[in-house]
């Protein structure tokens, strides 16, 4: 199982690898920046990343990684899993079928929960066609990093997922008047990283709140680089701490008791 310090999530897992920016918030991205560490000839990123003047970026090349399909299948301990950390599984070059064949295993591994978070939210009517149903145990997220892509969450209202989440970070702008009908968990973050952008704690304040009012759970994931007073500081020294205490709230969700089988 490949263990992460993402404080959202227990696992990983990486069935695609390769991605290409669709919007700002990609424009740091962490995973461009350790798949380059594993680029070099014969690694599990060769040829999906170059280096410019401003650091390590995806060529654009996406790798479908069959042998890892039915890695959770074999993870007997019951886990969150955050399916491609390192990709998007709706990116426009991942084959339908191969997102099929993705879901077929979360399908299977019900022991788990898996969590799919996209930048590419036209894609879930496609999924909701190819699923027919959704698994319950597997939570669909989008990512909205400004007010220019709030379109995103009326995407994922439309589907049929059964845990609902927005992943705003890193958190460039305000959100105001976020509507969260239909939204199950929020999670805000700032950036880290070379090149990151501050965070205005007044707009973590304002979703804060509006989770709230609507009864949306919600997690603070951190501050990154740039503390509340946008000082910038290692990331562990601004921590993750909003007005004096921390935020790690959880959707709530039916307990699942199954195990893998012996």
């Amino acid at each position: 199982m490949a263990k992460t310090t993402i404080e959202w999530t227990d696992a990983t897992w990486n069935p695609v690898r390769g991605c290409t920016a669709v919007s700002p918030g990609c424009e740091n991205c962490y995973a461009q920046l350790m798949a380059h560490r594993f680029s070099g000839p014969g690694k599990a990123y060769e040829g999906l990343t170059r280096l410019t003047g401003h650091g390590p970026k995806w060529t654009g090349q996406i790798r479908v990684v069959p042998k890892k399909l039915d890695e959770p299948l074999h993870w007997r301990k019951p886990s969150l899993i955050f399916v491609n950390s390192m990709s998007d599984l709706l990116h426009k070059d991942v084959p339908a079928a191969y997102i099929d064949a993705t879901f077929d295993v979360m399908r299977k591994a019900d022991w788990h929960r898996f969590q799919v978070l996209t930048k590419r939210a036209e894609r879930l009517a496609e999924v909701d066609q190819l699923l027919g149903e959704w698994p319950e145990h597997v939570w669909m997220g989008v990512s909205v990093e400004s007010e220019d892509y709030t379109d995103r969450i009326d995407l994922l209202r439309a589907s049929g997922a059964a845990v609902k989440f927005l992943s705003l970070e890193p958190l460039l702008g305000p959100l105001p008047d976020l509507d969260l009908e239909g939204i199950d968990w929020v999670i805000v973050g700032g950036e880290s990283g070379p090149g990151a952008r501050p965070m205005d704690a007044d707009w973590v304040r304002d979703i804060r709140d509006q989770c709230v009012e609507q009864g949306v759970a919600f997690l603070f994931k951190q501050w990154g680089a740039f503390g509340p007073d946008h000082v910038k500081r290692p990331k562990k020294e601004n921590g993750r701490v909003l007005d004096g205490r921390t935020w790690d709230e959880t959707p709530i969700v039916k307990e699942t008791t199954k195990q893998a089988d012996s």
